[in-house]
């Protein structure tokens, strides 16, 4: 009875254990007026995805602006400096101390909807520690992109699966191996839409200033969302269900 009694609390153990760990993937959501989009970070890009983690949780970039705005190309945000900015200021130079090294990898890249590292022109084309961009891009045909392989991307070929990608949804093909990708939107893509079709300046800064929150999904919205993006209903057992009373 006692060794039933004993497999039973093991058991019960093991699966608490299983259904309390964090799900392997991190979201956050972007907000900007009333506008909202879910963006996927890259497990393939640790130090970008930490790092902009740990921006989020400090709160660096919550009253930021989108401050550099083309049509047909990608909103830029994340400047320090640009909270509080006056209307009209030229932004984009504003960063923290330190950058993060590049975290190149083919099978990333500048797909509508990707979220990447702004960068200065240094040689290691290191990523700035703040500042990120969305792409919104265009769609290319199968001739633009050859031309593009031989004029822009140095005889590199852009692999057939990213083609389609680029012809089908658009996107940003010369970036590729030259900014980091490090997460993409899964939800909400309306949003680099909406606001790449803004009024701006000379300086491609919105007329109407674009505010920027962003906050870290939970273990429970996670679980949530992941479970839409596969069609699914969230039906959590009852060891799920007991650990989904204490999520936050």
């Amino acid at each position: 009875m006692k060794k039933t009694l004993l497999l039973i609390l093991l058991l019960f153990q093991i699966s608490f254990i299983a259904f309390a760990a964090k799900p392997k993937n991190h979201y956050v959501k972007l907000a900007v007026k009333d506008k909202t989009c879910i963006i996927l970070l890259y497990n393939k890009t640790p130090q970008h995805r930490d790092n902009f983690l740990k921006l989020i949780k400090e709160g660096t970039y919550n009253g930021t602006l989108f401050h550099r705005v083309i049509k047909d190309f990608m909103i830029q945000g994340g400047d320090p400096e640009s909270k509080h900015a006056a209307s009209g200021a030229l932004l984009g130079e504003g960063d923290l101390p330190y950058k993060i090294p590049a975290e190149f990898n083919d099978s990333l890249f500048h797909k509508k909807g990707a979220l990447a590292a702004a960068r200065d022109n240094n040689p290691e084309k290191a990523s700035s520690a703040t500042q990120f961009y969305l792409v919104q891009g265009k769609k290319y045909t199968s001739k633009e992109l050859d031309r593009l392989e031989e004029l822009k991307l140095e005889g590199r070929k852009i692999p057939p699966y990213q083609r389609e990608v680029y012809e089908n949804l658009g996107g940003t093909p010369f970036l590729d191996q030259q900014y980091t990708v490090f997460g993409e939107v899964v939800k909400g893509i309306d949003l680099i839409d909406s606001i790449a079709s803004l009024p701006t300046d000379s300086n491609d800064r919105p007329i109407a200033n674009q505010v920027i929150e962003l906050s870290i999904l939970t273990p429970l919205a996670t679980r949530q969302l992941e479970a839409e993006l596969k069609g699914e209903p969230y039906k959590p057992n009852i060891f799920r269900r007991f650990l989904d009373l204490f999520a936050n």
